[in-house]
Formats: structure tokens, sequence, C-alpha cells
């Protein structure tokens, strides 16, 4: 699972390379050049002047609290109650 942070393109600092992938018409893939990390989407059809950021890729992602679900439409539904499911430290004995 992947949460993602919508920013203002022109207040992100990218710190090296990427590669981009045209994924639709519209959409923009954003991948590390160096060793393929997915870092972030744009789709100026969508959301100009937007990028959607994997907060996972940030320096500090707990800087970005999570405020809503976003496109649920197509979710699977064990989603809904995955919260709910045990959690482990690290991998369960």
């Amino acid at each position: 699972m992947v949460a993602w942070a919508m920013v203002p393109a022109d207040q992100m600092k990218i710190d090296g390379a990427t590669r981009i992938y045209a994924s639709s018409e519209h959409g923009r893939r954003h991948f590390c050049e160096a060793c393929g990390t997915g870092l972030f989407y744009t789709n100026e059809a969508v959301f100009p002047g937007l990028i959607d950021v994997q907060t996972a890729t940030l320096d500090d992602p707990a800087a970005l609290q999570p405020t809503a679900h976003i496109q649920v439409a197509e979710r699977i539904s064990w989603m809904a109650t995955a919260h709910g499911l045990p959690a482990f430290e690290r991998y369960p004995g």
C-alpha cells in the first residue's frame, strides 16, 4: 500500500535526476533514475500545478499527516476493514 500527498509542484524540491514514464495520455510517473523507485505522479489535465508524492520517499514521511482516503471507488473490498487486522512490529513468529 502506498500513501500519497498532493502538493504544489513549485513548492517541491527534488534532489537528483528522475525518469518519466507516460502511463496515460496525461499521466506521468516519475522514478528515481538510479534505483527505479516510484517517486511521484503528475497529471496536468486532472490536477494542474500539483504533484502527487509517494510519502514514504520523503526525508520525513511523518511530516504529512493523512486527512482522507481518496480513490476508493475501485478498492478491494477487504481494505474497508484492513485497519482492524493484527499488527506486528516485524515479521510474525
